[in-house]
């Protein structure tokens, strides 16, 4: 995984406040978190070879994240400490599991492609690299361009959207994206289907729409498939699209099909949303996943 390593900052509401409103919450808690380090953890409890390559603060927030990454297993040799604040998410959690989220990047915004080009025997090593792009693009292009050169599966998660760089989208395999994504990149919004048939044909290699409780939509050369999700109820949706996509990377890997390893993430990240937190809610390779 090549992304960020936030600690995430959660209070629950009773509902998210509008615009100039204060509403009151619950004590705050504290939680490791950044899109890169959620799918490494989810990965390697699941049972996958995880790494990462990331940026964190000299704080006492770079500390807890280091700890809960090395605690599940991933290897830590390109994570880099910076002088500085670490990444931080202010959450907010409602009572029907849905959330808001700001990220302050910290030390994420100083991971730059030279750190790419340290780590490029680990990105060489790998069967499936994970992008997100909670750090600057310039490095999800040099780490995606690495990677893709050695043989690696890129795997980008648009998440927060924006506009990519010339050439990158052509990597992907599979883009993944949401809905409110999907619309960012075409510039407008259609039904799910017609959205994942048009963004396959912007050059990515195949494209997964997420659709939450929905489940999600795989499109590839041999057309568009949809993939159930196991109904669960909701406690806290955090994190639960990078348990998805750490699923879905360890399934590619192993040589899954897209679509079968959708139908595993898709399970993967029902079981995410029934506790409250990201990395403490993922299940690992033997606990029993929702149908």
């Amino acid at each position: 995984m090549v992304g960020s390593v936030n600690a995430d900052l959660v209070i629950g509401v009773d509902r998210r406040p509008a615009p100039g409103e204060t509403v009151l919450g619950s004590d705050l808690a504290t939680y490791p978190g950044g899109k890169g380090a959620n799918q490494a953890v989810a990965a390697a409890r699941l049972g996958a070879r995880a790494a990462i390559l990331g940026r964190i603060g000299d704080d006492g927030h770079g500390a807890l994240l280091r700890d809960a990454l090395a605690a599940a297993g991933v290897d830590l040799a390109h994570l880099i400490v910076t002088p500085g604040p670490s990444g931080v998410a202010l959450i907010t959690v409602d009572t029907g599991g849905d959330n808001s989220i700001i990220v302050s990047p910290g030390a994420n915004a100083r991971l730059l492609p030279s750190d790419v080009e340290r780590a490029r025997d680990m990105l060489a090593g790998a069967s499936v690299v994970s992008f997100q792009l909670e750090i600057p693009l310039e490095t999800v292009e040099a780490a995606a361009r690495t990677a893709a050169g050695a043989g690696a599966r890129v795997v980008l998660n648009l998440s927060p959207p924006a506009e990519l760089p010339v050439g990158v989208l052509e990597l992907c395999d599979p883009l993944v994206v949401n809905e409110h994504e999907a619309a960012f990149l075409l510039g407008h919004r259609d039904e799910p289907e017609a959205m994942a048939a048009e963004l396959l044909a912007r050059g990515p290699r195949s494209v997964l729409i997420t659709l939450g409780a929905d489940g999600a939509l795989v499109a590839d050369a041999s057309g568009v498939t949809a993939i159930a999700s196991p109904k669960v109820e909701a406690v806290d949706t955090t994190g639960a699209g990078d348990a998805f996509t750490a699923a879905l990377c360890l399934r590619l890997a192993r040589g899954d099909a897209l679509p079968d390893a959708a139908r595993y993430a898709a399970r993967v990240g029902a079981a995410a949303v029934r506790e409250p937190g990201a990395q403490g809610s993922y299940p690992n390779a033997d606990d029993p996943l929702p149908t």
